[in-house]
């Protein structure tokens, strides 16, 4: 029922927003949004976390987490698309229905209460003490902070692409509805790669989510460099290596999240996670990005990016010991 609550919430806000006749009705909507989104951002992993066993959580945490690079790319594509045929309004009046049928459709799907037959009475039940292990677990702590150096990348990335084209003389318009088109095909497929690997090296290699996720970091950094150097469009096969590596993470870190979160307190986990990757991820990524770009230019900007997705993957690495 949350889940449902919160999918219609954020459709209707959504759809809302194309009637936004000043800056502050669409800042409302967008708030209603964001308030849908942090209600269904922790519970839908813990669900899944719940009706799923550890041996498969991985690759059905990336089937989950794959809707993040598809449906964000789609939303460059056709959001594009619409608004140049039919005017931005209806961009936001066309994803309020799925969102509504959907919403709908959860209210007739099965309790996780009642499916996950392997949670005990026990362990249902919450005190202080497993609250505060959960903040002095270093596997967790050690996956919040390279989670935000990577969230830090991406947001940075989708906000400041379109500057970047810019500066490098390329058609901004036709430039977004390539990378989103990278975006849909490379971040699926990695998304969903990645929470395979993990998966099948669990049990013969420890900490094997975050090495996933700490190698997949490392090695889209000189491929994300090489993309500032070479010319266009050659530049677009090494963005595609970029964002394939870039997004191999997405199903292991978030699967290593639940895996050393406490079923009772799991939904807290998340909800911190995404807290906090937000709040000092992409919301610094945008301004910190112009200001360098600003004072300098967005080739300075994307090589700060690069480092960053460096110092992403080392923190993982840096992690698996703990994990």
């Amino acid at each position: 029922d949350v889940c449902s609550s919160d999918l219609i919430l954020w459709s209707l806000a959504s759809g809302a927003s194309g009637l936004a006749a000043t800056f502050w009705i669409l800042f409302a909507t967008r708030i209603f949004v964001g308030i849908g989104e942090g209600g269904y951002g922790p519970a839908a992993p813990t669900i899944l976390s719940d009706l799923f066993p550890i041996e498969t959580r991985g690759r059905i945490m990336a089937i989950f987490c794959a809707a993040i690079p598809v449906g964000s790319a789609l939303g460059y594509v056709i959001g594009g698309l619409i608004g140049a045929q039919l005017g931005w309004r209806w961009a936001f009046y066309l994803v309020a229905p799925p969102g509504l049928l959907l919403g709908l459709l959860c209210f007739w799907q099965r309790d996780p209460r009642v499916a996950a037959d392997h949670l005990t009475q026990k362990s249902s039940r919450r005190s202080l003490r497993d609250y505060l292990n959960l903040f002095r677990t270093r596997s967790y702590l050690i996956n919040c902070i390279a989670m935000t150096l990577m969230t830090f990348v991406t947001g940075g990335l989708g906000f400041w692409v379109p500057a970047y084209l810019r500066f490098r003389n390329q058609s901004p318009d036709v430039g977004m509805t390539i990378f989103g088109l990278i975006t849909v095909v490379a971040g699926l497929v990695s998304t969903l790669l990645g929470g395979v690997i993990a998966d099948r090296l669990r049990s013969r290699l420890a900490g094997s989510y975050f090495w996933v996720s700490g190698i997949g970091m490392l090695t889209a950094c000189p491929f994300f460099i090489a993309t500032l150097y070479i010319p266009f469009p050659a530049a677009w096969i090494t963005m595609f290596l970029a964002i394939f590596f870039l997004f191999l993470n997405t199903g292991p870190s978030n699967t290593a999240l639940a895996n050393v979160s406490l079923p009772a307190v799991r939904a807290t986990a998340f909800a911190a996670n995404i807290f906090v990757i937000h709040a000092f991820g992409d919301v610094q990524a945008f301004w910190l990005l112009g200001y360098i770009g600003g004072h300098t230019n967005m080739h300075v900007a994307f090589l700060f990016v690069s480092g960053i997705i460096f110092l992403s993957g080392l923190v993982w690495l840096m992690g698996v010991k703990y994990l």
